[in-house]
Order: structure tokens, then sequence, then C-alpha cells
């Protein structure tokens, strides 16, 4: 019988520590599937971050790094600057990137530093408790906005991609999402794309994700993807922003 569907080498077999119904798994293989068919595994390192995906290391079968927290591109830049034949990557998440490495990857993307991000937006912290993040939706409730999130007192969500691509360094910026069928199957091509942008020497890229956390939203996995559609979507637009010598 011929095999259609298995398991990538890029991906360790072992036990997910993520909650039912988080989508941080869908992503971590769409990665690995994306290092199997580019043929990148032997000279891949990741970068792990701190938060939810701070055990990265644990799933991917290639070298990977923790960094402090927001970290991780000063990190995978000193990697990369130091090894320019390998292919670096770090895997963040909304708190890890947008809040504490809000200065970390402003001025990778600014540097146009040869990596790819991965960058996990689920509008919460989830691995301490569910507090208010730097992406969390207006009138969103969290452990730390139990009254939802006061834009008047504490401003409106950040948009990355739209914040990074308004840089004038060439890059490739682009959001997409793994709540639907079609969206995992984007998201993977936009992987794809980012990961063959380093092999070509060409860009920074980062794909940012927007992605579930049924847990800390108190929603079951099937309510946390209509969440995303409806709350998440209109407000962080699905679509890329920049291509390297496109004006988009």
């Amino acid at each position: 019988m011929d095999i259609v569907f298995q398991r990538p080498e890029t991906l360790r077999e072992n036990t997910t520590h993520y909650c039912p119904g988080c989508t941080h798994g869908i992503i971590h293989r769409q990665v690995a599937e994306v290092l199997d068919e580019l043929g990148l595994r032997e000279r891949t390192v990741g970068v792990a971050p701190v938060g939810c995906s701070v055990l990265a290391y644990n799933y991917f079968n290639c070298d990977f790094v923790e960094a402090a927290h927001g970290r991780a591109p000063a990190m995978a830049t000193g990697i990369k600057r130091s090894r320019p034949d390998l292919i670096v990557f770090t895997y963040q998440g909304d708190g890890d990137l947008a809040s504490i490495g809000m200065g970390e990857i402003v001025h990778a993307a600014n540097r146009g530093e040869k990596i790819c991000v991965i960058f996990v937006n689920n509008a919460i912290y989830g691995m301490t408790g569910g507090q208010m993040a730097p992406t969390t939706m207006p009138g969103q409730i969290t452990t730390t906005s139990p009254k939802g999130r006061d834009v008047n007192e504490v401003g409106y969500p950040l948009r990355m991609s739209e914040l990074l691509s308004s840089l004038r360094t060439p890059a490739f910026i682009v959001r997409t999402a793994v709540h639907t069928p079609k969206g995992m199957i984007e998201t993977k091509n936009y992987i794809r794309e980012a990961f063959q942008n380093q092999v070509d020497n060409k860009c920074f890229s980062l794909v940012e994700v927007l992605s579930t956390c049924p847990t800390n939203w108190g929603l079951n996995p099937n309510k946390a993807t209509e969440w995303v559609e409806k709350n998440m979507v209109p407000y962080y637009p699905l679509k890329v922003f920049k291509r390297p010598g496109e004006e988009i």
C-alpha cells in the first residue's frame, strides 16, 4: 500500500504539551513539511521563544536553541551572520514578539536580516495564564482585563504585519490563519515562500499566523475557530503586505 500521509522527518514523535484545540501543532507540522520538501533540515537552526512554544525544540528534529524572552531575532541574527550557510528561523508568539521583543523584531526587519520569523498571534498570553497581550482584541476579556480591553486606557491591538511592512527595507510580510482548511493550505504555501526567500538570500521574511487559544478564551475548539473568523480576521486582515521588489 502506498503511503500518502505520514509524520514529516523534521517532526519528532513526541506527545504534545499544547492544549486540546490549540493550533500550534498545525503550524509546527507545516514548518516541518516545508523543511522536508525543500531539503533543508540538516542545515536548519530554529530559535525557540518564551511562551507556549518555549518547548518547540522537543518537536522539531533539527538543531534548536532557546532565546531569552523576546530576544529570538537577536539570537537568530547572530547565528545567521556567523554562519550564512545555515537556514535560521524563529518561532514566536504575540507576547514574546510584540511586547518584550518589539525592539528586536523591528530592528531585525529594518536591518533586513536574512531569517524567517514564524509569528503566532492568538491575541492573548497563553502560557502564563491568559493575560492581556499587545494583540488582545478591543473588549476581549482576559485575566488582566476582566471587563474587556479598554482601548481608551491601553490603546488598540498592535498590527505587527502592518507596522513592519511600513519599513523601507525590502521584506516578505504576510498574515494568514489556520482556523480553516483553506487557511492551512495557504499558510503552508507562505511558509514555503519565506524559507525559499532565505535559500535565495533575498530578504527578511515574517509569516504572521492567526491561531486559536481555546483554553484561555474559554471556548471549545469549534467555537474558537469561529471566534477567529468573527473577531480577529476583520481587525487583522489576511493578506500579503509586502514582497521584495513589489509595492503592495
